[in-house]
């Protein structure tokens, strides 16, 4: 099974990011972390360092907009099947890089995928 790469990751647990890498492991995904601060989400380790061999199937953004830039590119790079932008994450400009690779966008928040079994 491919991983999910949840980007905006934290340890802080009143956070979005904590909840879905908390939710996605409740669920048996298979998570990989990454923020600016290292330390652990249950039994997931957030990653600081961005490395371009993970294999993803899926991308949940926990950034917004103005933060996303620097790693557009790295993320289409990965190749993954979908992105999901979270609610307040949602980039225009993004989404269409990704249709033109085609990898699906998908604006939509995924600890109610995860709730309603759309994930």
């Amino acid at each position: 099974m491919k991983q999910t790469l949840v980007i905006g990751a934290t340890t802080k647990e009143d956070r979005y990011s904590n909840r879905a890498i908390r939710a996605l492991r409740s669920h048996k995904h298979p998570v990989i972390a990454f923020g600016q601060r290292a330390g652990t989400v249950l039994d997931v380790e957030i990653e600081t360092e961005w490395n371009p061999n993970w294999d993803i199937e899926t991308v949940t953004l926990y950034l917004g907009p103005q933060n996303q830039e620097g790693y557009i590119d790295k993320i289409l790079a990965l190749k993954p099947n979908r992105v999901i932008f979270n609610p307040g994450t949602e980039n225009p400009e993004f989404i269409e890089k990704l249709r033109a690779a085609k990898i699906h966008p998908e604006i939509a928040c995924t600890l109610v995928m995860l709730s309603v079994g759309t994930y």
